[in-house]
């Protein structure tokens, strides 16, 4: 499936990350992000799909939580980077909570969603999910992250008569 081109809009333009997000584990687990932008708020969002690979799985076929993690977080960060004007990145995740509600199956096909809750200027909040394709939450995760805010313009160097 070819990633979906996001609409014009005030957003950071990420088209070249669609797909696996500069992150080649998110395909191989079978994720692909799909489409995102800003809500009128200007708070990013990020959509996709997943279908889990063998690699993603236990032998019993079911999707690790730690998979569940890396899939929300990855789309958390999305979320940010499409809020996020010029230069500004998310530099680190601060905190990281992900909870498994129901099984996630090989083979089977998932929704995935990631949005910015709240952007501060040092951190931003966001909140992913999982689900079937009947609406079903399957995982959510909350997080925390370290923005790097890159300055519209450099500071002047101040001299020893300032």
């Amino acid at each position: 499936m070819s990633p979906i081109k996001a609409p014009r809009g005030s957003y950071k333009r990420m088209d070249r990350w669609l797909g696996d997000g500069g992150m080649p584990v998110i395909e191989m687990f079978g994720a692909t992000l799909e489409t995102y932008g800003a809500d009128e708020s200007g708070m990013g969002w990020v959509r996709g799909t997943f279908k889990p690979t063998s690699l993603a799985c236990n032998p019993r076929m079911v999707v690790q939580a730690g998979v569940l993690a890396t899939l929300e977080d990855a789309c958390m960060n999305f979320a940010i980077n499409a809020a996020l004007s010029g230069k500004s990145v998310p530099r680190a995740t601060l905190e990281l909570k992900v909870e498994a509600m129901r099984p996630v199956l090989l083979d089977l096909t998932y929704g995935l969603y990631g949005r910015v809750t709240r952007l501060a200027k040092q951190v931003a909040f966001a909140e992913s999910e999982v689900s079937d394709l009947d609406g079903a939450l399957m995982s959510r995760a909350t997080g925390t992250f370290l923005l790097h805010r890159a300055e519209a313009s450099p500071r002047p160097a101040l001299s020893a008569h300032d």
